[in-house]
């Protein structure tokens, strides 16, 4: 058996919201796969798996704010582990005694078995009530208040009728069976679709987050429901701005430990883009549209090959040394709409061609904007570079990322006097930048860093 827990999305991350579940007890599931959505402070992040296996139980139910580290759920990993029902029983939690009333007398503390959560599983039989009122748990009633539903009108699938919360979400305010994620409805609400016009690619025909945002991409093809009446809820812009407030906190925090903790050293150069532009107008000449390129993808490029030429500066600071990365996972610094920033990882963008790392580059700047970031792409960056180009910006002087030990920074492309093989003219340069830890490198291995950056960017047929 492995556990499932909650995993440690960055490291400003210290709890998360589970959203929802994209997986079911009984279901095979292998590395990699994606089976939970989870909210941090800062972007909505599905969750990848970290073993192959069974998923045995579910512990956390949805909408539940739990600790990194909190067992989400169970992973049968051997051969025996095929079905929840075949497993062997777990052991029940174990009651804890009432606190003693004599004076000096110490409670009995339940193992630690005992205090690990209960399985939580979507269409699991639940105990039956003793009462109509009890038919249901707290948290499936505050689902059905949050969503506008009479529990009265709902007909519960478990055992002695206890409504459930799978019932609850098949349950639709004016009566029709609407059954959608929970993350789904959320994002309805937000982009203006209806749940009744999108058809649900989940099991039994659900509607999961992923039907949404096809159905809102299909401009004109999807128009909000005006028949069916709406929870009451926060208003989005009021949603919107806290969850921009929260961000703006935990980011706010990190760049304060940040400063705090890493003595930063900075350099800057000046870069000739000439030949780099040149040979990049006329790739684009010859180019279908879905590979062109723009001056961004040709400074990501130098940025992680020039890594690779100085990897004292590509990896992190953990315990007091430095560990190098396991390859060049270049973060990109991705500003949101609704406000703060993302940094998630292009992995070995060192070894990907120019189309494939603009093409790549494209659909991370998208999935972090409509909050489909993978948990590898946030967890792993090994040196991160922010590009405010875009902005107006010239120069940028970031603040790295901990544990990563450095940002290397781009400004805007501005034609300046440049004096080149002895003749003044006015060329298109650019300001480059680096914030580098002191305690892993010093000057000298910065400004090979930034030398390599200026080489590579002279040959842009070799990037």
């Amino acid at each position: 058996m492995a556990e499932f827990t909650m995993p440690s999305l960055g490291a400003d991350m210290d709890e998360g919201v589970l959203l929802e579940w994209l997986v079911r007890p009984g279901q095979q599931v292998h590395k990699g796969d994606v089976v939970a959505v989870v909210e941090t402070s800062k972007s909505t992040i599905e969750v990848e798996c970290f073993d192959t296996g069974t998923v045995q139980h579910l512990l956390v139910e949805p909408g539940t704010t739990v600790p990194v580290g909190t067992p989400l759920a169970v992973i049968g990993t051997g051969p025996q582990a095929t079905h929840p029902a075949s497993a062997a029983p777990r052991r029940r939690r174990a009651p804890v005694p009432a606190r003693p009333k004599t004076p000096g007398a110490v409670p009995h503390k339940a193992p630690a078995e005992a205090r690990r959560p209960a399985p939580f599983a979507p269409d699991a039989a639940r105990p039956p009530a003793p009462a109509p009122v009890a038919a249901t748990g707290p948290l499936v009633r505050h689902l059905a208040h949050d969503r506008g539903i009479d529990l009265s009108a709902v007909h519960g699938t478990g055992p002695g009728g206890r409504i459930t919360r799978t019932d609850v979400e098949h349950a639709a305010p004016a009566g029709r069976r609407i059954p959608a994620s929970p993350l789904a409805r959320r994002l309805a609400e937000e982009l203006h679709v209806s749940l009744a016009d999108v058809p649900g690619s989940g099991a039994h025909g659900v509607v999961r987050a992923a039907d949404i945002r096809a159905a809102a991409e299909a401009a004109g093809t999807v128009t909000a429901s005006a028949a069916a009446p709406a929870p009451v809820r926060p208003a989005p812009a009021r949603r919107a701005a806290d969850r921009a407030t929260a961000m703006r906190h935990a980011i706010g925090a990190l760049m304060a430990r940040s400063k705090r903790e890493i003595p930063h050293y900075y350099l800057s150069t000046t870069i000739d883009l000439a030949a780099a532009l040149e040979w990049m107008h006329e790739h684009n000449r010859h180019s279908p549209v879905s590979e062109r390129l723009v001056p961004a993808a040709l400074l990501l490029k130098a940025a992680a090959l020039a890594a690779d030429q100085v990897p004292e500066l590509n990896g992190f600071w953990t315990e007091d040394r430095f560990a190098p990365g396991s390859g060049v996972h270049l973060g990109v610094a991705v500003s949101l709409r609704g406000g703060g920033l993302v940094a998630p990882a292009l992995h070995h963008a060192d070894t990907l061609a120019l189309p494939e790392l603009m093409a790549a580059l494209k659909d991370l700047v998208a999935r972090a904007r409509t909050g489909r970031l993978r948990g590898s792409e946030t967890t792993d960056p090994t040196i991160t570079v922010t590009n405010l180009g875009d902005q107006g910006v010239e120069s940028v002087f970031g603040v790295i990322y901990p544990p990563q030990v450095a940002l290397v920074g781009f400004g805007r492309v501005v034609e300046r006097p440049f004096a080149t093989g002895g003749l003044l003219g006015v060329r298109p340069v650019v300001t480059a930048t680096l914030s580098a830890d002191h305690r892993a490198t010093d000057g000298a291995v910065g400004a090979r860093y930034l030398t390599a950056v200026d080489h590579l960017l002279q040959k842009p047929e070799e990037l």
